[in-house]
């Protein structure tokens, strides 16, 4: 099996966080309601980075964006917090930094008065939030696109924004649930994660997409850091896990990382099975087709990152 860490090279998925690195028992519950979803787009020709973090407190939904360019360079950030939702919809201009040397502005709408939130933080639907820049929809959110355009009269982007990455904490005892896609612009499927720890001598750990189990492991005690590729809607997705905290944690209080990779390649698959049939069962998910040529497949790349933290 490959170290967890090792799992992800420079091209990779960063699953280390400052707020999750270490397993405190006192550790905040505003992680429980924090989403952060990162889009890849193109401002005046150069590709930035843009991060649309959701949260939710006792004041209410909050909302962050920060945009930054490929080198980690902030170019913004703006915090919309719950005295500004209050009206549920609205706009605010932002100063961008070594982007052009004018017309340096990028203007962030949105609307929520329609909204509808499940448990999380982040809207499900009947919203849009949008960036303009220059006069192009430089990023949409939502789905009342047609209002946002009307809105903001705005043309569309000449490159299509790629949704890259999503980031989310989830709280529970032994079952987690979530709303999940596997690639951009891909299907949403109800995700949820399975911890049976009853039988103390073999604790198991289950994956089931739409009520479907679709990933067993079994000997989790000597299996609590691994890897291996499932298939979501014909698209072979790696799955890598590290619950040793849920296992060995203190004060009953442990912290585990789930990350969903979707891969390059069908090759990718089979080369990356690194656990015998007797560790983990896979079930195969129903597709309607074959994988053809990776080459072709759109949005492979896009990862799914759960923070997903027991209590007991």
């Amino acid at each position: 099996m490959r170290d967890f860490p090792s799992c992800f090279g420079e091209n990779g998925v960063q699953v280390a966080d400052a707020s999750c690195s270490s397993n405190v028992g006192g550790v905040s519950k505003a992680y429980q309601n924090l989403v952060t979803c990162i889009y890849q787009c193109k401002l005046h020709g150069k590709s930035c980075i843009i991060s649309v973090i959701w949260s939710k407190n006792l004041m209410g939904h909050c909302l962050s964006v920060e945009i930054d360019d490929l080198s980690h360079h902030c170019l913004c950030k703006v915090d919309v917090k719950p005295s500004l939702f209050s009206k549920r919809r609205g706009s605010k201009c932002l100063d961008l930094n070594s982007i052009s040397s004018s017309g340096k502005k990028i203007d962030l709408f949105w609307d929520l008065s329609l909204a509808k939130f499940g448990s999380g933080p982040e809207p499900l639907e009947g919203y849009y939030l949008a960036l303009m820049f220059k006069g192009e929809m430089v990023l949409l959110i939502g789905d009342l696109r047609k209002e946002a355009f009307k809105k903001t009269n705005a043309t569309p982007a000449r490159s299509t924004p790629l949704f890259i990455s999503k980031r989310e904490h989830l709280f529970g005892k032994r079952v987690y649930c979530t709303k999940a896609q596997f690639c951009d612009n891909g299907q949403i499927h109800d995700l949820r994660i399975e911890s049976d720890s009853n039988g103390i001598d073999d604790p198991c750990l289950m994956i089931r997409i739409d009520s479907k189990t679709v990933m067993q492991v079994r000997n989790l005690q000597w299996k609590f850091r691994g890897n291996y590729t499932i298939l979501v809607d014909g698209l072979p997705v790696e799955v890598f896990w590290d619950v040793y905290n849920w296992l060995f944690g203190n004060s009953g209080f442990g912290s585990a990382v789930f990350v969903f990779q979707s891969c390059l390649s069908a090759e990718k698959m089979w080369a990356s099975q690194t656990l015998s049939d007797d560790d983990v069962s896979i079930l195969p998910w129903p597709s309607s087709g074959c994988f053809g040529d990776s080459n072709k497949l759109p949005g492979l790349g896009f990862s799914l990152v759960l923070y997903v933290w027991k209590n007991e």
